[in-house]
């Protein structure tokens, strides 16, 4: 049988209402009467009923966490990220995994606001008016993690997108090429997929050099479609030399196409990637790619929303965090 507040307090023979505050670390209980009641709850095995606390608190200590792709290794260390600052201020983490798709984040974000959770992490998708407009049935604070709304009106952490691309497609520039694709998210994804666009014709056209639009192939951040839109520049009758993934899964992917190919990463193309996940020091040549700071992303949005949600002062709501050029072997001087 379910052992409740009343049993403990029985056991250690006080009132249930002194039972309650020991078990939300009350300190007006005295050390030896909280010893007692500590030493009932071990004998019988009492565990506090977290829906009741929360009823009588009007708090649940719980945060719900959308997640764009589970299978993601980027959202992985932005969840450890969240996770880490989560458990150091007493929060537990719902992570709900939305497959990418609009009508199922807009599912989840509601069904976590029904479970009363005290705030929202809303990880690296499109933000949308529906979005928002699920955002605003509830009162509860909500941070944008990796991604921002157009507007920006919301509370958000993220990395400056357009000046990422702008650095990793400076680079190959810098080494020489001039004939330079681009395998970019969907352009409806206005931070890693539009602001990573701009970024590249930025570079180009501060450069001089005239944006090709065959150059460009939108694919959808995963492995399978870098290796995708090279099969296309390679069909080109003139090809690039150098190409510039909005990711690093498709980068890798970019640079196994090449290889397939019977081609070289650097001598025939340099490929460069944006995130430095784990594998871009794995794959060989070692990825060059602009590394953004997953993990600071995770813990700075979490930190934001325990602000938030403890109605503590806050500064600055939109938080963008600081990108880096990581140099490997992936990128040569054009022949």
């Amino acid at each position: 049988m379910t052992v409740t507040i009343y049993d403990v307090a029985r056991e250690a023979g006080v009132s249930m209402a002194t039972v309650s505050r020991v078990v939300n670390n009350n300190p007006n209980v005295k050390p030896q009467t909280r010893k007692k009641v500590y030493e009932a709850i071990e004998r019988l095995g009492y565990r506090p009923n977290a829906v009741a606390r929360g009823l009588a608190s009007k708090k649940t200590t719980t945060v719900g966490v959308v997640i764009p792709d589970i299978a993601n290794a980027n959202f992985a260390e932005v969840a450890r990220g969240i996770e880490d600052i989560a458990n150091m201020y007493h929060y537990n983490i719902i992570l709900c995994n939305a497959d990418k798709r609009k009508e199922k984040e807009i599912r989840v974000i509601n069904t976590l606001l029904e479970k009363q959770v005290d705030g929202l992490l809303f990880m690296g998708g499109v933000v949308t008016d529906e979005h928002i407009q699920a955002f605003n049935t509830s009162n509860v604070p909500i941070v944008l993690c990796a991604t921002t709304d157009e507007k920006g009106t919301m509370p958000s952490v993220d990395i400056d997108h357009e000046t990422a691309a702008y650095d990793a497609v400076r680079k190959l520039i810098g080494e020489g090429h001039t004939r330079i694709a681009m395998i970019s998210g969907t352009l409806q994804d206005p931070a890693n997929g539009y602001a990573r666009y701009q970024g590249y014709k930025r570079a180009l056209e501060e450069s001089g050099i005239a944006l090709d639009e065959s150059l460009v192939r939108v694919g959808n951040y995963r492995y399978e479609s870098g290796i995708e839109a090279v099969q296309y520049f390679l069909e080109l009758g003139e090809r690039p030399t150098a190409v510039f993934a909005a990711t690093d899964e498709m980068a890798i992917g970019a640079i196994h196409g090449i290889q397939d190919a019977g081609l070289s990463v650097p001598e025939d193309f340099s490929v460069i990637g944006v995130d430095n996940i784990r594998m871009a020091s794995m794959v060989r040549p070692l990825l060059t790619t602009v590394a953004q700071p997953m993990y600071d992303i995770g813990a700075v949005s979490m930190r934001l929303l325990t602000k938030l949600m403890k109605k503590e002062n806050v500064e600055q709501a939109r938080v963008t965090l600081h990108h880096e050029l990581i140099v490997r072997n992936s990128v040569a001087p054009r022949g």
